[in-house]
């Protein structure tokens, strides 16, 4: 459930999952979201098996942090200035590749490092509130309904996301003007995150 809430804001995902799903097919947008769940497995099940790990190796975080943060805002702009020399027909700018989705989706979620501290808080709240079991049964488990949690928000993405779109005739440009600004919106959000801590 909490996988599925934490799927459900406006983000750079879950945008792409219904870009994919309007503009190439909904078996595309499958392995995107298939990639997507994966990398938030493995780092579900990393954080619940090395939270110390995590506490020891800060610096590593904090770089790809700012990675992040680069990477988002050229992905923001390229997309602004993609949409304004694009033909209305056009794919989205990070669609424009031959790009096996699957590896897309894993791409995306691995240069997604908000996921990391996420879970570290939450798994957290949970082992301390009694709700999750510290055995390796447990964490598997739940590593496994995190899975199917970013599935399901990813899924409503691209149904709902291809009915609105569809709905409201919205052009290729539009969409890429609406990524542009969720990708930089994205790299203030972790900027402001590496500057306040």
């Amino acid at each position: 459930m909490l996988s599925f809430l934490g799927q459900l804001p406006l983000g750079t995902m879950s945008i792409t999952a219904t870009q994919i799903s309007v503009q190439e097919n909904f078996s595309n947008a499958w392995k995107y979201a298939l990639g997507v769940a994966l990398v938030e497995m493995i780092y579900v099940w990393l954080v619940l098996s090395g939270l110390l790990w995590i506490m020891k190796h800060r610096l590593f975080f904090t770089v790809v942090n700012w990675l992040t943060v680069v990477f988002f805002l050229g992905l923001g702009t390229w997309s602004f200035i993609a949409a304004q020399k694009q033909d209305a027909d056009k794919k989205a700018l990070l669609l424009n590749n031959g790009l096996n989705r699957f590896f897309l989706g894993i791409g995306m979620s691995a240069l997604n490092p908000a996921q990391i501290p996420f879970w570290f808080i939450w798994s957290g709240y949970f082992i301390d509130a009694g709700w999750l079991s510290t055995d390796f049964a447990s964490f598997n488990f739940f590593t496994v309904g995190c899975g199917l949690g970013t599935l399901l928000g990813l899924a409503l993405y691209m149904y709902g996301g291809n009915f609105l779109v569809t709905k409201m005739k919205t052009s290729n440009r539009t969409l890429n003007k609406i990524m542009g600004v969720i990708f930089i919106l994205a790299a203030c959000a972790q900027l402001y995150r590496l500057l306040k801590t």
